[in-house]
């Protein structure tokens, strides 16, 4: 008995060194493709967030083979893709499953991506209802889960050191652990029809830092781990129409903050409002604060061992003082480049962009954006 015993704890070991090493040896590849992911840039309201536009009409117009190729020239590395899943699935459907007009267009973006050196992240971005069913729905989670398991086949076939899964954009699960079921059910799907590349998994609810800290990371080991970056919002979203109500009413918001400008605070007229306002000031936003925060995502990536990445960051540029939107841009990107986290910025061409773009037309580079990015020279 004993030696059966014995003989057991050995194979028993055996098994439990052999998945260490395997999960070293796929974490190790985490960090290597990681290094694909550096500086990127968001493709946004193209394949998502259209208003259910998701016409060739739209989408050939909207951004271009030749925008596709400024990307590439400006130094950006990699491009993440949004994916609205509704229109990926709406009839008439071919034998995977998807619309066959809406994922081809979607599979010449990501070819033409590749072609021209770009790494990019495909990444499930769902606007409502889709959300609200994954998130207090069990038939919604398997609809999701097994949309996934056809898109990672569907895409396992191209290069997997630049092909990137994002689990999902932005979930909106406050339960951290409902969440953490979610995306471990999702991760596995992806990794049985797609065993070769990166997965991209995030935190619940608005995949902020402090949503970040909430998990625990996946058994999979080849998996980077995002965040998202709009601190302070009361900056960065200054003038915005959507989110806190009285942001639409702020506007030239200095940043650095600085005591002289607590004033502008006054553009916020209910005083409940002005006082959250006001803890921009209060607060004393500036580098050294932002850098602190990132210092608290990398800490956390250090503790588990994985690679991170920050691919949303951006300021709203309707309303906003252009300098003290460059310092900021700076701040937060020369702050992730400190603690050795990628980088993609939010967005190409749409309010928080690097160019300005009429559909159909050429895009007009926002040479300061370049600049603050530090991407002169790349």
């Amino acid at each position: 008995m004993l030696k059966r015993l014995f003989g057991f704890s050995v194979i028993l070991l055996l098994s439990v060194s052999l998945w260490a090493q395997d999960r070293a040896g796929d974490v190790q590849t985490a960090f290597a493709r990681a290094k694909h992911l550096r500086h990127g840039i968001n493709a946004s309201e193209w394949f998502a967030q259209s208003a259910n536009d998701y016409s060739a009409a739209r989408t050939d117009r909207y951004t271009d083979a030749a925008d596709i190729a400024l990307m590439a020239k400006l130094g950006f590395d990699n491009v993440r893709l949004s994916i609205d899943p509704q229109p990926l699935e709406r009839p008439p459907l071919n034998r995977e499953g998807f619309n066959a007009d809406f994922v081809g267009r979607l599979d010449g973006a990501v070819d033409a991506m590749l072609a021209n050196g770009l790494a990019v992240q495909i990444d499930i971005h769902p606007e409502e209802p889709y959300k609200q069913q994954v998130k207090n729905s069990n038939e919604g989670v398997q609809r999701f889960v097994m949309l996934w398991g056809r898109l990672a086949a569907h895409y396992a076939g191209r290069d997997p050191e630049k092909v990137f899964f994002e689990i999902m954009n932005e979930p909106e699960v406050n339960d951290p652990y409902r969440w953490a079921g979610i995306q471990a059910t999702a991760a596995a799907a992806i990794r049985e029809a797609a065993p070769r590349n990166t997965l991209i998994a995030t935190g619940p609810n608005w995949s902020n830092i402090s949503d970040l800290l909430s998990q625990h990371p996946l058994p999979d080991g080849n998996v980077i781990y995002n965040f998202h970056y709009y601190e302070p919002h009361s900056f960065t979203h200054q003038g915005a129409g959507w989110g806190s109500p009285w942001w639409r009413y702020t506007h030239n918001i200095p940043y650095p903050a600085t005591d002289s400008s607590i004033e502008l605070a006054r553009q916020v007229p209910d005083l409940g409002d002005r006082f959250a306002f006001e803890h921009y000031w209060l607060d004393h936003w500036d580098g050294h604060r932002i850098r602190q925060e990132m210092d608290a995502a990398a800490d956390w990536g250090k503790a588990n061992h994985v690679p991170l990445i920050c691919n949303e960051f951006g300021a709203y540029r309707a309303v906003t003082d252009p300098v003290s939107r460059m310092n900021w841009i700076r701040d937060v990107r020369t702050a992730l480049e400190a603690d050795g986290i990628g980088w993609t910025m939010w967005d190409y061409r749409g309010g928080f962009g690097v160019v300005w773009k009429e559909d159909g037309m050429p895009a007009k580079v926002d040479d300061k954006v370049v600049e603050a990015l530090g991407l002169e020279g790349k």
